[in-house]
Protein backbone atom coordinates (compact mmCIF):
# COMPACT_ATOMS: atom_id res chain seq x y z
CA UNK A 1 0.00 0.00 0.00
CA UNK A 2 1.00 3.73 -0.90
CA UNK A 3 1.16 6.51 1.48
CA UNK A 4 1.36 9.68 0.83
CA UNK A 5 1.22 12.93 3.86
CA UNK A 6 -1.17 15.09 3.92
CA UNK A 7 -0.18 18.86 3.81
CA UNK A 8 -2.65 19.74 6.89
CA UNK A 9 -2.12 16.82 9.33
CA UNK A 10 1.18 14.87 8.22
CA UNK A 11 -0.76 11.54 8.86
CA UNK A 12 0.04 8.86 6.82
CA UNK A 13 -2.92 7.93 4.51
CA UNK A 14 -3.86 5.63 1.76
CA UNK A 15 -2.89 7.23 -1.96
CA UNK A 16 -6.18 6.38 -4.36
CA UNK A 17 -3.72 6.33 -7.37
CA UNK A 18 -1.22 3.54 -6.49
CA UNK A 19 -0.83 0.65 -3.86
CA UNK A 20 1.29 -2.35 -3.61
CA UNK A 21 -0.08 -5.49 -3.61
CA UNK A 22 0.82 -8.66 -1.73
CA UNK A 23 1.21 -12.00 -2.86
CA UNK A 24 2.29 -14.97 -1.09
CA UNK A 25 5.13 -16.47 -1.91
CA UNK A 26 6.09 -20.44 -2.29
CA UNK A 27 6.93 -21.59 1.04
CA UNK A 28 11.15 -21.63 0.87
CA UNK A 29 11.31 -19.76 -2.33
CA UNK A 30 12.52 -16.61 -3.10
CA UNK A 31 10.66 -13.40 -4.93
CA UNK A 32 12.42 -11.13 -6.97
CA UNK A 33 10.89 -7.89 -6.95
CA UNK A 34 11.30 -5.82 -10.16
CA UNK A 35 14.82 -4.41 -10.96
CA UNK A 36 15.69 -6.22 -7.90
CA UNK A 37 18.01 -9.33 -6.56
CA UNK A 38 16.04 -12.14 -4.84
CA UNK A 39 14.89 -11.11 -1.34
CA UNK A 40 13.88 -13.03 1.59
CA UNK A 41 11.98 -12.74 4.97
CA UNK A 42 11.32 -15.14 8.05
CA UNK A 43 7.78 -16.56 7.56
CA UNK A 44 4.83 -15.50 10.21
CA UNK A 45 3.93 -18.61 12.27
CA UNK A 46 0.18 -18.25 12.67
CA UNK A 47 -1.10 -21.51 14.44
CA UNK A 48 -1.87 -20.91 18.35
CA UNK A 49 0.72 -24.10 18.17
CA UNK A 50 3.21 -22.79 16.03
CA UNK A 51 3.38 -19.71 17.55
CA UNK A 52 5.25 -20.73 20.45
CA UNK A 53 7.38 -19.83 18.34
CA UNK A 54 10.17 -22.53 18.48
CA UNK A 55 13.45 -22.81 17.06
CA UNK A 56 11.72 -23.61 13.30
CA UNK A 57 10.97 -19.61 13.60
CA UNK A 58 14.93 -19.38 13.10
CA UNK A 59 15.49 -21.70 9.86
CA UNK A 60 12.17 -20.63 8.17
CA UNK A 61 12.78 -18.09 5.27
CA UNK A 62 9.87 -17.02 3.00
CA UNK A 63 9.99 -14.28 -0.26
CA UNK A 64 9.29 -11.29 -0.12
CA UNK A 65 4.74 -10.92 -0.19
CA UNK A 66 5.19 -6.90 -1.45
CA UNK A 67 5.42 -6.44 -5.23
CA UNK A 68 5.19 -2.87 -6.75
CA UNK A 69 3.04 -2.24 -9.44
CA UNK A 70 4.42 -0.75 -12.59
CA UNK A 71 3.67 2.34 -12.28
CA UNK A 72 3.99 2.85 -8.88
CA UNK A 73 4.18 7.07 -8.20
CA UNK A 74 4.54 8.03 -4.08
CA UNK A 75 4.12 11.76 -3.34
CA UNK A 76 5.70 12.43 0.01
CA UNK A 77 5.87 15.94 0.40
CA UNK A 78 6.05 17.52 4.26
CA UNK A 79 4.43 20.61 2.33
CA UNK A 80 6.30 23.05 4.65
CA UNK A 81 8.70 26.06 4.17
CA UNK A 82 12.18 25.45 5.61
CA UNK A 83 14.63 28.03 6.80
CA UNK A 84 16.29 26.88 3.59
CA UNK A 85 13.95 28.66 1.23
CA UNK A 86 14.61 32.22 3.49
CA UNK A 87 17.20 34.71 1.44
CA UNK A 88 20.00 36.79 2.55
CA UNK A 89 17.15 39.52 1.66
CA UNK A 90 14.51 37.81 4.30
CA UNK A 91 16.85 37.72 7.21
CA UNK A 92 19.11 40.66 7.15
CA UNK A 93 18.89 42.68 10.04
CA UNK A 94 15.70 40.45 10.88
CA UNK A 95 14.87 39.30 14.38
CA UNK A 96 14.60 35.96 14.43
CA UNK A 97 12.79 34.30 17.34
CA UNK A 98 14.05 30.55 16.92
CA UNK A 99 12.11 27.38 18.98
CA UNK A 100 15.10 25.01 20.05
CA UNK A 101 15.22 21.98 21.81
CA UNK A 102 17.88 22.90 24.92
CA UNK A 103 15.99 20.36 27.22
CA UNK A 104 19.40 18.07 27.87
CA UNK A 105 20.28 16.11 30.89
CA UNK A 106 22.53 18.00 33.53
CA UNK A 107 24.21 16.39 36.66
CA UNK A 108 24.16 17.35 40.06
CA UNK A 109 26.93 19.90 39.11
CA UNK A 110 25.16 21.58 36.39
CA UNK A 111 27.13 19.74 33.37
CA UNK A 112 25.38 19.09 30.26
CA UNK A 113 26.18 15.12 30.03
CA UNK A 114 24.57 14.81 26.33
CA UNK A 115 24.55 17.92 24.33
CA UNK A 116 23.56 16.04 21.09
CA UNK A 117 20.31 18.26 21.18
CA UNK A 118 22.28 21.60 21.20
CA UNK A 119 24.55 20.20 18.75
CA UNK A 120 21.47 19.55 16.38
CA UNK A 121 20.15 23.03 16.63
CA UNK A 122 23.74 24.53 15.60
CA UNK A 123 22.84 24.16 11.51
CA UNK A 124 19.73 26.20 11.78
CA UNK A 125 21.74 29.03 14.05
CA UNK A 126 24.48 29.35 12.17
CA UNK A 127 22.53 29.99 8.83
CA UNK A 128 20.64 32.84 10.78
CA UNK A 129 24.17 33.95 11.81
CA UNK A 130 25.40 34.16 8.49
CA UNK A 131 22.65 35.60 6.70
CA UNK A 132 23.21 38.44 8.93
CA UNK A 133 19.66 37.74 11.41
CA UNK A 134 19.40 38.75 14.93
CA UNK A 135 19.38 35.51 16.84
CA UNK A 136 16.57 34.99 19.52
CA UNK A 137 16.76 31.17 20.91
CA UNK A 138 13.75 30.31 23.08
CA UNK A 139 13.63 26.54 24.75
CA UNK A 140 12.51 24.52 27.22
CA UNK A 141 14.58 22.08 30.63
CA UNK A 142 12.98 20.04 32.73
CA UNK A 143 9.19 20.33 33.93
CA UNK A 144 9.70 23.39 36.39
CA UNK A 145 7.06 24.89 38.47
CA UNK A 146 7.25 28.22 38.05
CA UNK A 147 10.99 30.02 38.26
CA UNK A 148 13.08 27.55 39.37
CA UNK A 149 16.93 28.20 39.17
CA UNK A 150 17.75 24.55 38.52
CA UNK A 151 16.05 24.60 35.15
CA UNK A 152 17.85 27.57 34.09
CA UNK A 153 19.25 27.65 30.98
CA UNK A 154 22.62 29.12 31.63
CA UNK A 155 24.44 25.88 31.67
CA UNK A 156 23.94 25.64 27.99
CA UNK A 157 25.35 29.02 27.00
CA UNK A 158 29.16 27.97 26.96
CA UNK A 159 28.52 24.77 25.21
CA UNK A 160 26.48 26.77 22.72
CA UNK A 161 29.23 29.54 22.75
CA UNK A 162 31.50 27.26 21.94
CA UNK A 163 29.53 25.09 19.13
CA UNK A 164 28.49 28.59 17.21
CA UNK A 165 31.83 30.97 17.54
CA UNK A 166 29.72 33.51 18.69
CA UNK A 167 29.29 34.67 22.44
CA UNK A 168 25.68 33.92 23.07
CA UNK A 169 23.79 36.19 25.39
CA UNK A 170 21.57 34.74 28.24
CA UNK A 171 18.24 36.77 29.45
CA UNK A 172 17.19 36.33 32.83
CA UNK A 173 13.41 36.31 31.48
CA UNK A 174 11.69 35.25 28.39
CA UNK A 175 9.69 38.84 28.12
CA UNK A 176 9.46 41.81 29.82
CA UNK A 177 11.07 44.95 29.52
CA UNK A 178 14.74 43.84 30.34
CA UNK A 179 14.53 40.91 27.67
CA UNK A 180 13.44 44.17 24.89
CA UNK A 181 16.28 46.09 25.58
CA UNK A 182 18.38 43.24 24.84
CA UNK A 183 16.61 42.23 22.06
CA UNK A 184 16.67 45.92 20.64
CA UNK A 185 20.38 45.90 21.24
CA UNK A 186 21.56 42.57 19.16
CA UNK A 187 24.05 43.23 16.31
CA UNK A 188 23.05 41.36 13.16
CA UNK A 189 24.46 37.64 13.81
CA UNK A 190 23.97 38.66 17.60
CA UNK A 191 22.58 35.53 19.17
CA UNK A 192 20.03 35.78 22.71
CA UNK A 193 19.01 32.96 24.38
CA UNK A 194 15.50 33.29 26.74
CA UNK A 195 15.59 31.83 29.72
CA UNK A 196 13.38 28.72 30.54
CA UNK A 197 9.98 29.45 28.71
CA UNK A 198 8.13 26.65 30.70
CA UNK A 199 8.63 28.88 33.86
CA UNK A 200 5.42 30.43 32.78
CA UNK A 201 2.41 27.89 33.13
CA UNK A 202 0.91 29.86 30.09
CA UNK A 203 3.43 28.57 28.00
CA UNK A 204 2.25 25.00 28.51
CA UNK A 205 -1.62 26.51 28.26
CA UNK A 206 -0.68 28.29 24.92
CA UNK A 207 -2.42 31.21 26.27
CA UNK A 208 -2.81 33.76 23.33
CA UNK A 209 -1.75 36.71 25.59
CA UNK A 210 1.83 35.12 26.29
CA UNK A 211 2.12 33.86 22.47
CA UNK A 212 1.87 37.37 21.84
CA UNK A 213 4.27 38.61 23.97
CA UNK A 214 6.61 36.12 22.97
CA UNK A 215 6.11 36.94 19.48
CA UNK A 216 6.47 40.93 19.96
CA UNK A 217 10.24 40.18 20.33
CA UNK A 218 10.94 39.26 16.29
CA UNK A 219 10.01 39.44 13.24
CA UNK A 220 9.53 36.18 11.72
CA UNK A 221 9.49 32.15 13.60
CA UNK A 222 11.74 29.30 13.27
CA UNK A 223 10.80 26.16 14.94
CA UNK A 224 13.55 23.94 15.04
CA UNK A 225 12.34 22.07 18.61
CA UNK A 226 11.52 18.31 16.68
CA UNK A 227 11.19 17.06 20.71
CA UNK A 228 8.13 19.07 20.91
CA UNK A 229 6.49 19.75 18.00
CA UNK A 230 3.48 17.43 19.27
CA UNK A 231 2.86 19.91 21.79
CA UNK A 232 0.29 22.77 21.19
CA UNK A 233 2.36 25.72 23.61
CA UNK A 234 2.49 29.21 23.04
CA UNK A 235 5.97 28.98 21.53
CA UNK A 236 5.62 26.20 19.46
CA UNK A 237 2.26 26.67 17.96
CA UNK A 238 0.94 29.61 19.46
CA UNK A 239 3.67 32.48 18.25
CA UNK A 240 2.36 31.10 14.68
CA UNK A 241 -0.49 33.50 14.92
CA UNK A 242 1.54 36.58 15.07
CA UNK A 243 4.45 36.37 13.48
CA UNK A 244 4.96 35.59 9.48
CA UNK A 245 6.74 33.81 7.78
CA UNK A 246 6.63 30.71 10.43
CA UNK A 247 8.89 28.02 9.05
CA UNK A 248 10.82 24.69 10.03
CA UNK A 249 14.45 24.56 10.76
CA UNK A 250 16.91 22.45 9.76
CA UNK A 251 16.54 19.43 12.07
CA UNK A 252 12.98 19.48 12.48
CA UNK A 253 12.88 19.50 8.61
CA UNK A 254 15.42 16.29 8.76
CA UNK A 255 12.91 14.65 11.24
CA UNK A 256 10.05 14.93 8.89
CA UNK A 257 12.08 13.85 6.03
CA UNK A 258 12.80 10.44 7.47
CA UNK A 259 10.16 9.74 9.97
CA UNK A 260 7.61 10.31 7.51
CA UNK A 261 9.31 10.37 3.77
CA UNK A 262 11.22 7.10 4.90
CA UNK A 263 7.75 5.35 6.37
CA UNK A 264 5.75 6.63 3.46
CA UNK A 265 8.26 5.55 0.78
CA UNK A 266 10.42 3.37 1.84
CA UNK A 267 12.79 1.12 0.49
CA UNK A 268 11.89 -2.37 0.55
CA UNK A 269 11.78 -4.97 2.49
CA UNK A 270 11.08 -2.72 5.12
CA UNK A 271 11.52 -4.05 8.66
CA UNK A 272 10.14 -2.31 12.07
CA UNK A 273 11.95 -3.14 15.75
CA UNK A 274 9.35 -2.04 18.57
CA UNK A 275 10.42 -2.61 21.75
CA UNK A 276 9.73 -1.26 25.36
CA UNK A 277 8.08 -2.46 28.47
CA UNK A 278 4.28 -2.41 27.71
CA UNK A 279 1.75 -3.17 24.32
CA UNK A 280 -0.17 -0.06 25.43
CA UNK A 281 2.37 2.78 24.88
CA UNK A 282 3.03 1.45 21.26
CA UNK A 283 -0.35 0.32 20.52
CA UNK A 284 -0.83 3.36 17.85
CA UNK A 285 2.63 2.25 16.74
CA UNK A 286 2.39 -1.44 15.96
CA UNK A 287 -1.00 -0.72 14.55
CA UNK A 288 0.30 2.26 11.88
CA UNK A 289 3.80 -0.02 11.48
CA UNK A 290 1.73 -3.01 10.27
CA UNK A 291 0.02 -0.98 7.73
CA UNK A 292 3.39 -0.26 6.11
CA UNK A 293 6.16 -2.96 7.21
CA UNK A 294 7.19 -6.19 5.84
CA UNK A 295 8.33 -7.12 8.90
CA UNK A 296 7.96 -6.70 12.09
CA UNK A 297 10.21 -7.71 15.14
CA UNK A 298 8.74 -7.52 19.12
CA UNK A 299 11.20 -7.24 21.85
CA UNK A 300 10.86 -5.66 25.63
CA UNK A 301 8.69 -6.84 28.41
CA UNK A 302 5.44 -5.99 26.02
CA UNK A 303 6.54 -9.40 24.21
CA UNK A 304 4.96 -11.20 27.94
CA UNK A 305 1.50 -9.84 27.07
CA UNK A 306 1.56 -11.65 23.55
CA UNK A 307 2.77 -14.78 24.89
CA UNK A 308 0.35 -14.68 27.59
CA UNK A 309 -1.95 -14.27 24.98
CA UNK A 310 -0.90 -17.31 23.48
CA UNK A 311 -1.57 -19.45 26.31
CA UNK A 312 2.01 -19.80 27.31
CA UNK A 313 3.27 -19.57 30.78
CA UNK A 314 5.36 -15.99 31.77
CA UNK A 315 6.09 -16.77 34.89
CA UNK A 316 6.69 -13.43 37.15
CA UNK A 317 7.15 -11.39 34.11
CA UNK A 318 5.30 -8.01 33.30
CA UNK A 319 1.91 -8.30 31.76
CA UNK A 320 -1.00 -6.40 30.70
CA UNK A 321 -3.97 -8.61 31.35
CA UNK A 322 -6.26 -5.89 29.77
CA UNK A 323 -4.76 -6.49 26.55
CA UNK A 324 -4.53 -9.92 25.95
CA UNK A 325 -7.72 -9.66 23.13
CA UNK A 326 -5.41 -6.90 22.16
CA UNK A 327 -2.23 -8.44 21.40
CA UNK A 328 -3.96 -11.50 19.73
CA UNK A 329 -5.78 -8.61 17.44
CA UNK A 330 -2.44 -7.24 16.48
CA UNK A 331 -0.92 -10.77 15.65
CA UNK A 332 -3.74 -11.92 13.39
CA UNK A 333 -4.09 -8.25 11.96
CA UNK A 334 -0.19 -9.14 11.21
CA UNK A 335 -1.08 -12.49 9.17
CA UNK A 336 -3.83 -11.19 7.42
CA UNK A 337 -0.91 -7.97 6.19
CA UNK A 338 1.33 -10.63 4.94
CA UNK A 339 3.63 -8.85 7.67
CA UNK A 340 6.50 -11.04 9.08
CA UNK A 341 5.65 -10.67 13.01
CA UNK A 342 8.02 -11.85 15.09
CA UNK A 343 8.31 -12.92 19.04
CA UNK A 344 11.76 -13.82 20.67
CA UNK A 345 12.07 -17.45 20.62
CA UNK A 346 13.94 -17.22 23.86
CA UNK A 347 14.63 -14.85 26.58
CA UNK A 348 16.90 -14.26 29.74
CA UNK A 349 15.18 -14.47 33.09
CA UNK A 350 15.81 -13.27 36.30
CA UNK A 351 15.22 -14.44 39.71
CA UNK A 352 14.56 -10.51 40.46
CA UNK A 353 14.19 -7.28 39.20
CA UNK A 354 18.23 -6.46 40.11
CA UNK A 355 21.39 -5.57 38.31
CA UNK A 356 22.56 -8.42 40.08
CA UNK A 357 19.49 -10.91 39.93
CA UNK A 358 20.41 -14.39 39.25
CA UNK A 359 19.84 -15.31 35.29
CA UNK A 360 19.61 -18.20 32.87
CA UNK A 361 18.50 -18.48 29.32
CA UNK A 362 15.35 -20.33 28.54
CA UNK A 363 12.61 -21.23 25.41
CA UNK A 364 10.20 -18.42 25.51
CA UNK A 365 7.86 -21.27 26.56
CA UNK A 366 9.53 -22.26 29.64
CA UNK A 367 9.24 -19.35 31.81
CA UNK A 368 9.22 -21.31 35.42
CA UNK A 369 7.61 -19.62 37.75
CA UNK A 370 8.69 -16.85 40.25
CA UNK A 371 11.32 -16.12 37.23
CA UNK A 372 10.89 -12.81 35.44
CA UNK A 373 11.74 -12.28 31.29
CA UNK A 374 14.32 -9.48 31.23
CA UNK A 375 15.62 -9.34 27.62
CA UNK A 376 15.44 -11.51 24.29
CA UNK A 377 18.15 -14.56 24.59
CA UNK A 378 20.99 -15.52 21.86
CA UNK A 379 18.60 -16.87 19.40
CA UNK A 380 15.98 -14.59 19.06
CA UNK A 381 19.23 -12.36 18.64
CA UNK A 382 20.17 -14.50 15.92
CA UNK A 383 16.82 -14.99 14.71
CA UNK A 384 16.03 -10.78 14.43
CA UNK A 385 19.42 -10.51 13.03
CA UNK A 386 18.88 -13.10 10.12
CA UNK A 387 15.63 -10.95 9.29
CA UNK A 388 17.26 -7.36 9.28
CA UNK A 389 20.14 -8.58 6.43
CA UNK A 390 17.66 -8.71 4.54
CA UNK A 391 16.13 -5.29 4.81
CA UNK A 392 16.53 -1.93 3.19
CA UNK A 393 14.96 0.39 5.18
CA UNK A 394 14.55 -0.16 9.11
CA UNK A 395 13.16 1.89 12.03
CA UNK A 396 13.81 1.16 15.63
CA UNK A 397 11.82 2.41 18.53
CA UNK A 398 12.34 0.99 22.06
CA UNK A 399 14.85 -1.81 23.66
CA UNK A 400 14.82 -5.45 23.74
CA UNK A 401 15.27 -5.78 27.38
CA UNK A 402 16.08 -3.68 30.83
CA UNK A 403 19.32 -2.12 28.81
CA UNK A 404 19.94 -0.34 32.26
CA UNK A 405 21.56 -2.65 33.74
CA UNK A 406 24.55 -4.48 32.06
CA UNK A 407 23.17 -8.29 31.98
CA UNK A 408 20.33 -7.52 30.23
CA UNK A 409 21.43 -5.12 28.16
CA UNK A 410 22.58 -7.77 25.54
CA UNK A 411 20.02 -7.89 23.11
CA UNK A 412 19.21 -4.45 23.00
CA UNK A 413 23.12 -3.58 22.35
CA UNK A 414 23.49 -6.84 19.42
CA UNK A 415 20.36 -5.06 17.52
CA UNK A 416 22.02 -1.81 17.78
CA UNK A 417 25.39 -3.05 16.40
CA UNK A 418 23.76 -4.91 13.57
CA UNK A 419 21.91 -1.63 12.48
CA UNK A 420 25.24 -0.23 12.46
CA UNK A 421 26.76 -3.40 10.25
CA UNK A 422 23.87 -2.55 8.25
CA UNK A 423 23.88 1.48 7.67
CA UNK A 424 27.69 1.04 6.49
CA UNK A 425 26.21 -1.66 3.84
CA UNK A 426 23.86 0.93 2.62
CA UNK A 427 20.69 0.28 4.30
CA UNK A 428 18.43 3.36 5.79
CA UNK A 429 18.76 2.72 9.55
CA UNK A 430 16.19 5.48 11.38
CA UNK A 431 16.54 5.74 15.69
CA UNK A 432 12.81 6.65 16.64
CA UNK A 433 13.50 8.59 19.80
CA UNK A 434 13.35 7.42 23.50
CA UNK A 435 15.70 4.73 24.83
CA UNK A 436 16.43 3.39 21.40
CA UNK A 437 18.79 6.42 21.19
CA UNK A 438 19.95 6.14 24.58
CA UNK A 439 21.00 2.57 23.63
CA UNK A 440 22.80 3.21 20.49
CA UNK A 441 24.57 6.42 22.26
CA UNK A 442 25.57 3.49 24.89
CA UNK A 443 27.32 1.19 22.17
CA UNK A 444 28.98 4.02 20.83
CA UNK A 445 27.34 3.40 17.06
CA UNK A 446 25.27 6.34 16.89
CA UNK A 447 26.84 8.28 14.44
CA UNK A 448 26.89 5.40 11.83
CA UNK A 449 22.77 5.54 11.80
CA UNK A 450 20.97 6.57 8.71
CA UNK A 451 19.26 9.01 11.10
CA UNK A 452 18.70 9.65 14.89
CA UNK A 453 15.71 11.12 16.05
CA UNK A 454 15.44 14.24 18.86
CA UNK A 455 12.14 13.07 19.76
CA UNK A 456 10.83 10.91 22.15
CA UNK A 457 7.05 11.65 22.34
CA UNK A 458 6.52 13.21 19.10
CA UNK A 459 8.57 10.41 17.17
CA UNK A 460 6.04 7.97 18.28
CA UNK A 461 2.71 10.09 17.35
CA UNK A 462 4.61 11.04 13.90
CA UNK A 463 4.81 6.89 13.04
CA UNK A 464 1.61 6.68 14.59
CA UNK A 465 0.49 9.28 11.75
CA UNK A 466 -0.91 11.71 14.26
CA UNK A 467 -1.07 15.26 13.79
CA UNK A 468 1.87 17.17 15.32
CA UNK A 469 0.64 20.82 16.28
CA UNK A 470 4.31 22.53 16.62
CA UNK A 471 4.14 21.09 12.33
CA UNK A 472 0.74 22.05 11.10
CA UNK A 473 0.79 25.53 12.71
CA UNK A 474 3.94 26.46 9.87
CA UNK A 475 3.33 27.97 6.76
CA UNK A 476 3.04 25.52 3.92
CA UNK A 477 4.87 25.06 0.72
CA UNK A 478 4.44 23.49 -2.66
CA UNK A 479 4.00 20.19 -2.24
CA UNK A 480 6.78 18.01 -4.17
CA UNK A 481 5.86 15.10 -6.12
CA UNK A 482 8.80 11.97 -5.91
Amino acid sequence: MAYASSPASLSLLPSSSSSYSRRHAVPGAAVTLPGRSPVRRLEFIGTVGGFLLNSHVASKIRGVTRMMRPGLRIVVSMAKRSVGDLTVADLKGKKVFVRADFNVPLDEDQNITDDTRIRAAVPTIKHLIVNGAKVILSSHLGRPKGFTPKYSLAPIVPRLTELLGVQVQKADDCIGPEVEKLVAALPDGGVLLLENVRFYKEEEKNDPEFAKKLASLADLYVNDAFGTAHRAHASTEGVTKFLKPSVAGFLLQKELDYLVGAVASPKRPFAAIVGGSKVSSKIGVIESLLEKVDILLLGGGMIFTFYKAQGLSIGSSLVEEDKLDLATSLLEKAKSKGVSLLLPTDVVIADKFAADANSNVVSSSAIPEGWMGLDIGPDSIKTFNDALVTTRTVIWNGPMGVFEFDKFAVGTEAIAKKLAELSAKGVTTIIGGGDSVAAVEKVGVAEKMSHISTGGGASLELLEGKELPGVVALDEAVPVAA
